[in-house]
């Protein structure tokens, strides 16, 4: 099993604690998320974790078993970073954003999956954004799925609490088949709307498209480091053991 880790991007909303390191390199708990995000990938079975870089690449050598680089970073986002490693498109791969932390069952559970596209999705995702955000919506995104794990809108902005039945925490795993998908749907898009779009956009396009997407639910053990907030935040939930993740 391969992983890809999509690390292209500098994080401008962490301001300074990015001025000399990529994102992924922020402290949890004395160690950096890329750190955790590796381990939990290889505990779980992964054998082989792909980085894709771009600020301060050469930051992250180290912990990639193959690096690549998408040098055009500061102009794509994150479809492209990951159009970057079509090379490995030849087999199943768990794509990770590099800013979340999670849990090795989570990862066991995704790579059980036998579906062409899996999504892992957080069903108590309000308890975390109420601590993240004096207004969860401000920063949620529209997640609904149907009896059938199958998600059936997700990436817009909601009006309500009830548009949001979960919370997509940028863990997935995609198949050969899927990933022939993707690649036939990208090619057809002009170079500036592929280079502006992102995941969940690309997922919706696909779902509107009639491609089955599948749900995978977790009941919280994540967290996502986007701000300065994120990062104190997180560390004093690990500090009072809040959360956990194994290093």
């Amino acid at each position: 099993m391969k992983a890809i880790i999509l690390a292209a991007g500098r994080g401008s909303r962490l301001k300074g604690f990015t001025s000399d390191k990529p994102k992924c390199l922020n402290v949890v708990n004395g160690k950096p998320l890329i750190e955790y995000q590796g381990k939990a990938l290889r505990d779980a079975g992964v054998n082989e974790v792909v980085i894709v870089t771009g600020y301060m690449r050469d930051k992250l050598e180290p912990y990639a078993d193959k690096e690549i680089t998408n040098e055009r970073w500061a102009e794509t986002n994150m479809v492209k970073s990951l159009l970057c490693a079509a090379e490995e498109f030849n087999e199943t791969i768990v794509i990770s954003y590099s800013d979340i932390l999670y849990d090795t069952t989570v990862v066991k559970e995704l790579i059980k999956s036998k579906e062409d596209f899996s999504v892992v999705y957080d069903l108590e995702w309000s308890d975390l954004w109420s601590k993240r955000f004096d207004n969860p919506l401000d920063d949620a995104e529209t997640f609904k799925i149907n009896d059938d794990e199958v998600i059936t809108e997700i990436g817009l902005k909601p009006n309500s609490m009830e548009e949001v039945e979960g919370q997509y925490i940028g863990l997935l795993k995609f198949t050969p088949k899927a990933l022939e998908k993707i690649t036939a749907y990208t090619s057809s898009l002009p170079p500036e709307k592929l280079d502006r779009l992102d995941m969940t956009s690309l997922l919706r396009s696909l779902i509107e498209s009639g491609e089955t997407i599948k749900g995978l639910p977790i009941k919280g053990g994540w967290f996502e480091v986007d701000t300065v907030t994120d990062l104190n935040l997180v560390n004093q939930l690990v500090e009072s053991k809040e959360l956990s993740f194994n290093l």
